[in-house]
């Protein structure tokens, strides 16, 4: 018998108010249908078809290949969300079908695989959960092991209500049954939809109908709203940060840590408070990041420090040094045991390998070489309004402080620029480039604006 998978992830979401699709927010850096096909995958069933229908595109494009679409044009319910995806799938006499909702990113696979088990011979088993609040859930009706129905909240009836065993949406069923039982149902209740749960009644009637209780509440939640949404967040990055930690991370606070699932961390990396990782993000082995740090896509390597600064797209390389206060833009690569360091920015610059940035300079399409260092208040003046042009400082190069670099330029090997110079032409290898006006001084200067300022009071 084969397992075959629906994902329901049609809905529109109104209380997110938002245009985006639902199951498109993202929690810990991946949507949230992208976390439950996973868990679906995981749960070793290999055809899924996840239902669309507001932002129907955008959610397929989000999807890995190989995952089947069904296009619920209308949303008239969750039975119809399934009956649409039954139509898509074929003939599903002999298989089982997992039905799960699509905005349930911590459901963990074994999960689902002990939902599968526990089905058995019964036409349908349900996954239930003991909650404290089970508002806006649909209430199990059993009969010792054996379900009734499950009533949805606004059809309950008071006793009903008081029932703190909620069905969750997550159902396992012979194929042929769903099938016969999706023909049954009605749409005669409170919203006039077609329930999935009304199917659930149907199978109780003429069969077996087991329910898989003790899910853990925080598990199965769903998201129906941005302050769900963050609630679920928090209980990801817990998750997440927690297996960091038992492989070695040390974390001083994880409540201020966050850190994207598709990030990559080695034992014995540090992460202070206030630390945002996200997309492509790599921290090595005795690396140090924090406190304040976002990097997005960025490579942080081994021994390096960073503290209180910002990497997008950027490669740190082993045991250099960002920050504080250093904005780091695409294409910035730092080598072995080099330094950017405080209100630095960079974007398209090489900086060689035990070279410094030291502070308050900005680097842009900059090639820099070995052992060199760059004085306070330099800029490449690398943009003429048109075009881009790029700066080539070489090895062992003394830059001084608010020198102008106009691009395209090169200074060599062991060169210098003085201090306030705006450097237009190459400087040679070990020469020194200068270019200032001539200081001059005007004696008296401090008494004559004095009487001027004073006969104007006058």
């Amino acid at each position: 018998m084969s397992v075959r998978a629906v994902v329901m992830a049609a809905g529109k979401g109104k209380r997110m108010n938002s245009d985006t699709p639902k199951v498109l927010f993202e929690v810990a850096g991946r949507p949230l249908v992208s976390w439950v096909v996973d868990a679906v995958a995981a749960a070793g069933i290999d055809e899924i078809t996840v239902v669309v229908g507001h932002g129907a595109r955008a959610v397929a494009d989000s999807l890995p290949e190989g995952v089947r679409t069904a296009l619920q044009s209308e949303q008239l319910g969750t039975g119809h969300a399934v009956a649409t995806a039954l139509e898509t799938m074929g003939d599903v006499t002999g298989d089982t079908v997992l039905v799960v909702p699509g905005d349930t990113p911590l459901l963990r696979p074994e999960s689902l695989r002990g939902l599968l088990d526990a089905r058995g011979a019964a036409d349908a088993a349900l996954l239930t959960a003991e909650v404290p609040d089970p508002t806006g859930y649909g209430r199990v009706i059993r009969d010792g092991d054996r379900v009734e129905a499950v009533v949805e909240e606004r059809d309950a009836t008071d006793a009903q209500r008081a029932i703190t065993e909620v069905a969750v949406s997550t159902y396992a069923f012979d194929g042929a049954a769903l099938a016969a039982a999706l023909v049954e149902i009605g749409n005669d209740n409170a919203q006039g939809e077609y329930y999935l749960t009304d199917a659930i009644e149907c199978l109780a009637r003429r069969g077996m109908v087991r329910a898989v209780a003790g899910a853990d509440p925080d598990e199965v939640q769903g998201v129906n709203s941005l302050a769900q949404l963050a609630a679920v967040e928090a209980m990801m990055r817990r998750r997440i940060l927690t297996g960091w930690m038992e492989r070695g991370v040390w974390m001083q606070d994880p409540a201020r840590t966050y850190v994207d699932a598709s990030v990559s961390l080695e034992a014995g990396a540090r992460l202070y408070a206030d630390v945002h990782l996200e997309g492509g993000t790599s921290v090595a082995a005795g690396a140090t990041v924090g406190p304040g740090v976002f990097a997005a896509d960025s490579v942080i390597g081994p021994g390096a420090r960073v503290w209180y600064s910002v990497l997008r797209s950027a490669r740190v390389g082993k045991d250099a040094e960002v920050g504080p206060y250093a904005s780091l833009r695409p294409g910035t690569v730092m080598e072995t045991g080099s330094k950017i360091g405080t209100f630095v920015e960079t974007k398209a610059t090489t900086i060689g390998a035990g070279s410094k940035v030291p502070h308050l300079s900005y680097m842009g399409d900059a090639t820099i070489g070995e052992r060199s260092n760059i004085g306070a208040g330099t800029i490449t003046c690398n943009y003429d309004g048109y075009e881009k042009h790029a700066t080539v400082i070489g090895d062992r190069v003394r830059i001084g402080s608010d020198t102008m670099l106009v691009a395209p330029v090169e200074v060599g090997d062991d060169g210098w620029t003085a201090a306030g110079s705006v450097i237009s032409k190459d400087v040679a290898p070990g020469a020194l480039g200068v270019e200032r006006s001539p200081q001059r001084e005007v004696a008296g200067y401090a008494a004559r604006r004095a009487r001027r300022a004073k006969k104007k009071d006058d």
